[in-house]
């Protein structure tokens, strides 16, 4: 995260409602032939949006701005080609602020989809940090509300994302967490981490098994080791150091 971008000279209303989050289907998930639902695989596998899925813009409500993480296409192409639902799960407190419009969220999920393909479902909290919803990561409710919309038990289900709020939702909900780290994650979430990844292609390998499949062929451990340096989000590697987070989420 950069910094928080400046206010509009009139801005909206803020939203104040602690109703639930907001649900965007995707179209009907079809496993390919063959598919085993019993399965040791995730059931569905969760992504946070900014900072995970696509660089993270501050109150993002423009699609030309959206641009993809590395490895992201191919992480999650790699979830579907085993039959598994995918799922974005994100904090967007711009919408209670006045900043984002339901439209632009629409508008902004669209070209995610157009550059990373389908999501089966979309949940997102659109409250601020002071609303007391039960939505907002760290809270379980986007996780548990997009479970229960691809019909999937959250305890099979694996969240995904660059944040300890993330892992944090996805342990409160009794599914499974693994933090991407980048520049905006602090040195603390990472080491609470009960699992990580250097990038987004890696981290689903390791929910698929095809790092221990690697271990497995070669005697040698795959390679966890995190990136070093000094990248910023939207890059492949990660510093921690120095590093102050603005008002709005990755996520």
């Amino acid at each position: 995260m950069t910094g928080r971008p400046p206010m509009p000279r009139h801005p909206k209303a803020p939203l104040r409602s602690t109703t639930g989050p907001w649900l965007f289907d995707g179209p009907p998930h079809t496993p390919p032939a063959g598919y085993d639902a019993g399965c040791a695989l995730p059931a569905a596998v969760l992504f946070d949006r900014d900072g995970t899925l696509v660089s993270d813009v501050p109150y993002n409500g423009d699609p030309a701005r959206v641009r993809p993480m590395p490895t992201a296409r191919a992480a999650v192409d790699a979830v579907r080609a085993r039959g598994i639902p995918v799922g974005v799960v994100s904090n967007q407190s711009g919408i209670a602020r006045g900043l984002l419009t339901r439209h632009q969220v629409e508008a902004v999920r669209l070209r995610v989809e157009e550059l990373l393909g389908p999501f089966g479902v979309w949940a997102v909290c659109p409250h601020g940090p002071d609303d007391g919803c039960g939505c907002r990561k760290p809270a379980p409710g986007l996780v548990v509300a997009a479970c229960a919309r691809l019909a999937v038990p959250v305890e099979r289900t694996v969240v995904i994302g660059d944040i300890g709020a993330d892992v944090a939702a996805a342990r409160a909900a009794g599914a499974r967490g693994v933090l991407v780290p980048t520049s905006v994650t602090l040195p603390e979430e990472i080491e609470a981490a009960e699992a990580s990844a250097r990038d987004l292609l890696a981290a689903v390998r390791s929910v698929l098994g095809a790092e221990r499949d690697t271990e497995r062929r070669t005697g040698r451990p795959a390679d966890r080791t995190a990136p070093a340096g000094t990248a910023g989000p939207g890059d492949d590697g990660y510093s921690a150091q120095g590093v102050v987070r603005s008002a709005g989420e990755s996520s």
